[in-house]
């Protein structure tokens, strides 16, 4: 399959060096006349046509297939590329051998499946309004129905982290880290503030290899109890490696422990054999009453229509770039919502309470801070979406920040309706969804910038409005916010003043 483009179009290519990787790039602006011969991208790619008309690309319902690639081969065209079937992989040497593997040998072919099947949808949106990249759900719609006849124990939620806070926790009378006090710790933490779930990321098994039994400073199956008193679920992080190799009986293992969830990483493939291994891990996991959320990942292709159960994936440049890179800029973060967003859920982990414009952001990989204000940062709880949506930042920071915590705590992270208000890819998108009987706005910018927000979405009635929003001072000081009420209608237009790398959010309640 070839696409030829018209003169002048040019592209957000995220570039890979392989199709080993783990689908985490910027969005790269490019003329397609510039693409260097044989460079690819994964999917999905956005186009941008001389007469400002956008494209976006990607694919649906792939299973039992591999993923495609778009290669530049001259002339402004791109041609699908696909990775091979694996034959042969040996682990890579080096510090992360239980993770990465060398792929050495593949077959000749990209695909041994059945004679008779359907092959995988390969779609464009095309739209003169970008909104429309943000309210689609193509993937969906071109992808398998649902094969459990029960969801009724599916719980979306949000989620107390530990790694990208490197457990720091303060002001407490134990030492911090990965031991049975912390989490206990951060399971209060996630009782007080109506979190859901907390995840016990890397750290704690006996090794990453080794995923049945237990960091002997950290009692697990304790803190499983402890948290279900509570009314907290547990995740469990673990490999992809040891998980393929025995998933039924490791499976079997965590649900008889009562775990809510789990959290598979490093996949890091997208040939057949980890397309099919996805969907065998959703499978039996919604057999075990367990959710899944994918890390190290390719983008969604339509297995969670199929696998409710399936919450998010990665595959996308997140908040963790933060702890050894300067690449998460308000600008990234306003072409993902249009891109990768426009595929399916993405594991993003918003929550960042220590930020910072750009000039100020510094890398500190055990205390990370993010480019942009507090704000942003609390908008993207509205903005992006996630069925399961990381607490990114300490417990303790957040203790620190109440006010900030009891804001984004009444957040859902799935919604009933969305309608966007405004948007331009990579410059700003306001967005607003409903869930239940209360509407919340969510407003992201790249540059400084006015909005006028527009209520006429609501029903007639008069609504409590709680606004959090860029403080004044907040170009300066990206910490600095404010939080106010107000007494809103369907003719209410409110000027909102967003801040360089800004947010503004608010939820909405009908007045009783």
């Amino acid at each position: 399959m070839d696409i030829q483009f018209p003169d002048n179009t040019i592209s957000l290519f995220p570039e890979e060096e392989n199709t080993y990787s783990h689908y985490e790039r910027s969005y790269l602006l490019k003329s397609i006349d510039s693409l260097k011969r044989g460079s690819f991208a994964s999917l999905p790619v956005f186009f941008r046509e001389k007469n400002n008309v956008g494209i976006l690309f990607s694919e649906a319902d792939v299973y039992d297939y591999p993923h495609m690639f778009l290669q530049a081969k001259g002339d402004k065209t791109l041609t699908a590329m696909f990775p091979k079937e694996v034959a042969e992989t040996k682990p890579q040497e080096g510090n992360f051998a239980d993770r990465n593997v060398v792929i050495t040998k593949e077959h000749p072919y990209i695909s041994k499946t059945k004679g008779e099947r359907t092959l995988p949808w390969r779609f464009f949106v095309i739209s003169n309004d970008d909104a429309t990249f943000v309210e689609q759900d193509m993937v969906l719609c071109l992808s398998r129905p649902s094969k459990l006849s029960d969801t009724s124990w599916i719980r979306p939620g949000k989620v107390a982290w530990d790694w990208w806070n490197a457990n720091n926790i303060y002001g407490v009378g134990f030492i911090s880290g990965l031991n049975t006090a912390t989490y206990r710790y951060y399971i209060d933490f996630a009782n007080d503030n109506k979190i859901e779930y907390v995840i016990l990321d890397e750290g704690w098994t006996k090794s990453t290899e080794d995923i049945l039994h237990f960091n002997p400073n950290i009692a697990v199956r304790e803190l499983i109890n402890y948290a279900k008193k509570k009314d907290v679920g547990i995740i469990l992080w673990c490999l992809w490696r040891p998980l393929d190799e025995n998933m039924e009986e490791i499976l079997d293992t965590y649900a008889s422990w009562g775990i809510a969830g789990i959290k598979v990483d490093f996949m890091q493939r997208a040939d057949r054999y980890m397309v099919s291994s996805y969907e065998r891990i959703a499978k039996q996991c919604a057999k075990r009453h367990l959710l899944v959320d994918f890390h190290g990942a390719f983008k969604p292709a339509g297995l969670r229509k199929a696998y409710p159960n399936i919450m998010s994936y990665e595959g996308v440049k997140g908040n963790e770039h933060n702890k050894w890179s300067h690449d998460i800029n308000p600008q990234h973060n306003l072409r993902i919502p249009f891109i990768r967003m426009g595929v399916g859920p993405m594991d993003y982990t918003p929550g960042a309470m220590h930020n910072s414009q750009a000039k100020n952001h510094r890398i500190r990989f055990d205390r990370p801070m993010t480019i942009g204000t507090r704000a942003h940062q609390v908008a993207m709880y509205i903005v992006y979406e996630s069925g399961l949506q990381m607490l990114c930042d300490s417990p303790s920071n957040y203790k620190k920040e109440q006010e900030t915590t009891n804001f984004i705590s009444q957040i859902p992270t799935i919604w009933d309706t969305t309608k966007v208000l405004e948007s331009k890819v990579g410059e700003y998108l306001t967005v607003a969804r409903k869930h239940g009987n209360k509407w919340y706005i969510g407003s992201m910018t790249y540059k400084k910038r006015e909005v006028i927000i527009d209520f006429s979405f609501l029903p007639a009635g008069s609504y409590e409005a709680i606004i959090f929003k860029d403080g004044i001072n907040a170009d300066k000081y990206a910490e600095d916010y404010s939080i106010k009420k107000l007494l809103v209608t369907n003719k209410t237009k409110i000027k909102a003043r967003l801040s360089e790398g800004g947010g503004w959010s608010s939820i909405i309640r009908k007045k009783i």
